[in-house]
């Protein structure tokens, strides 16, 4: 840290800046590029250096060339380098144009609710930001140069950077819990965070929340709440459990004014807390109970894979479907195919018959898996159900118990719905690799409508996104998931179906972390593969869609054809 305190002149900083060995908290903010960047994952660099900037501001073109000096000197000695964009008049678009006219190749962080720049005080553009990452404390702020012109540089032509909220503090202990905070959370939270509910706590009162108010500011800063991961700059999903900037920075700004009561009704305690079981909100029209299985307190669990015939004496559409886990803790994830009988057919070929399409399936954070309007799935009367079940011991023997729910439409739909999933199984992730990727693409022979996507690895899985190469050249990036969370494993449903032309090329890529920064990592020393327990990884992505051309009358169900083009 000697080296680069002493290119550093300290500046008179009003009360409220972050001084010198002060702790700098954690946060993850996405950079211009769509990629996810977490503080306290640099803790393997010597230090952190991050400098303030500002579309069009003056002192960025003597403050970026010194800036990119310091990264040429000590960029390869285990010094990281970020740039942080916390201007209200920047957006992610104009960002990248600045990047690309400065020849700026450094990560900008887009800090667009204000509230990492809020704490670290900044002031202007051109502020360097010096951060040990041996205790998380900050070694020093100011220019990038220790001469005498620089300073003046940085206090007489620096941009300031306007915080919205910063100057409003007194205000901020106004924001009311009854009439702001509550409902936010009963609008955002509780469907995870209640009695029974797949979160570890229950929003029943105020005093809950105040209780665990550091708690959820602290997982707002690092993104790990709400569980949404999707890059907002590629897609409109139908199921976005993210919170929008105001509600981030009046969540925050609330916690920080220490939480205050205030007045009105305690709205968390005075809501009807009696939540349904299934996600509909009514009973499905057939539930079937998946047969039971004994789960051992440790060890490894080969997959399981009971079956149910169909019980129905009727063929049946499906609208929507929900597995409520006997559980959570056990179960990993289940994926439901069912069979359509073949009386002509010989043992276990007669049992199965011939395939028909899946049901759903669970993974951890799921929820009820409703249809498109209009579009459903053909379950046959005497179908076999077959379910496949990976569980994973957590120290305790216990029965799991899970149920399928089924929910019908009444007449039959127009159209059918049909998917594909892009999976390489060929891959191998080497020892200590941060950051290694790999792909699988397949190419369309017909015109479909994309409804949802599917990204699936384990422990490793850093990252995902779904391309689009469509028959005009053009790229399209469907869904990228700059953080994937191994605990949060969503199926990110579009708000309107996408288009896709027959020759259109998709490509899924995974990224895994097999570094000792990833703390979920088992053994970074190891070689992985592809396999089936979580130790190992995946890159498996689901796409739904139905075809356009394709209409419900036409067969039971569709199967994805496409021309494949093997593992990239």
């Amino acid at each position: 840290m000697r080296y680069l305190s002493a290119l550093f002149v300290l500046l008179s900083l009003p009360a409220w800046a972050l001084d010198p060995n002060d702790r700098v908290e954690n946060f993850e903010l996405l950079d211009h590029n769509g990629s996810s960047h977490e503080l306290y994952y640099l803790s393997d660099a010597k230090a952190v250096v991050l400098m303030s900037v500002q579309n069009g501001c003056p002192a960025l073109k003597q403050a970026i060339p010194e800036f990119q000096a310091l990264k040429s000197l000590y960029g390869d000695k285990g010094v990281a380098f970020l740039l942080i964009d916390s201007s209200l008049s920047d957006d992610r678009d104009s960002i990248a144009m600045e990047a690309e006219s400065l020849g700026i190749e450094t990560p900008i962080l887009l800090d667009d609710t204000q509230i990492i720049g809020e704490s670290l005080g900044i002031m202007n553009s051109a502020e360097v930001f010096v951060i040990n990452t041996n205790n998380w404390k900050l070694a020093y702020r100011g220019a990038t140069d220790e001469a005498r012109a620089a300073i003046d540089a940085l206090m007489t032509s620096a941009c300031k950077i306007e915080f919205a909220e910063r100057d409003r503090k007194a205000e901020h202990a106004q924001i009311s819990y009854s009439e702001t905070i509550a409902p936010m959370l009963i609008d955002n939270c509780l469907a995870c965070h209640h009695e029974g509910g797949i979160g570890p706590w229950a929003m029943t009162s105020y005093d809950m929340i105040r209780g665990f108010s550091p708690m959820i500011r602290e997982v707002i800063r690092t993104k790990r709440m709400p569980p949404w991961h999707a890059d907002p700059a590629h897609g409109d999903f139908l199921n976005d459990r993210s919170l929008t900037n105001k509600e981030i920075q009046t969540l925050v700004h609330w916690i920080e004014a220490g939480s205050p009561r205030g007045d009105g009704p305690d709205r968390l305690a005075d809501f009807d807390h009696n939540w349904p079981e299934w996600g509909m909100n009514a009973e499905p029209d057939l539930v079937i109970e998946i047969p039971g299985y004994e789960v051992p307190a440790a060890g490894v669990v080969d997959y399981q894979y009971p079956t149910v015939t169909n019980p129905l004496d009727h063929d049946v559409w499906v609208r929507a479907t929900e597995i409520i886990p006997g559980d959570r803790q056990a179960l990993h994830h289940v994926i439901t195919r069912f069979y359509i009988p073949d009386p002509d057919a010989s043992d276990k070929r007669r049992r199965f018959g011939r395939r028909g399409g899946g049901l759903g399936g669970y993974v951890p954070g799921a929820v009820v898996r409703q249809y498109p309007e209009d579009v459903g799935t053909l379950l046959p009367a005497g179908a076999t159900i077959r379910f496949q079940m990976h569980y994973t011991p957590y120290g305790k023997a216990t029965t799991d118990n899970s149920r399928l729910g089924l929910y019908f439409y009444d007449e039959p739909p127009t159209h059918k719905l049909s998917g594909t999933v892009l999976m390489n199984t060929k891959f191998r992730i080497p020892p200590h690799a941060k950051a290694h990727k790999e792909s699988k693409s397949q190419i369309l022979d017909r015109d479909v409508l994309v409804f949802s996507m599917l990204p699936h690895s384990h422990y490793r899985g850093k990252a995902s996104d779904f391309i689009a190469y469509h028959p005009d050249g053009t790229k399209e990036i469907l869904l990228s998931v700059p953080a994937y969370d191994f605990n949060w494993q969503t199926s990110y449903v579009l708000r309107e179906p996408k288009l896709l032309k027959a020759g259109t090329k998709i490509v899924h890529s995974t990224t895994w972390d097999n570094s000792s920064q990833n703390t979920a990592n088992p053994d970074p020393s190891r070689e992985v593969p592809w396999g089936q327990q979580s130790w190992d990884e995946m890159l498996f992505g689901s796409v739904t869609f139905r075809y356009a051309d394709e209409k419900a009358r036409d067969g039971a169900q569709g199967v994805a054809q496409f021309q494949g083009s093997g593992n990239d």
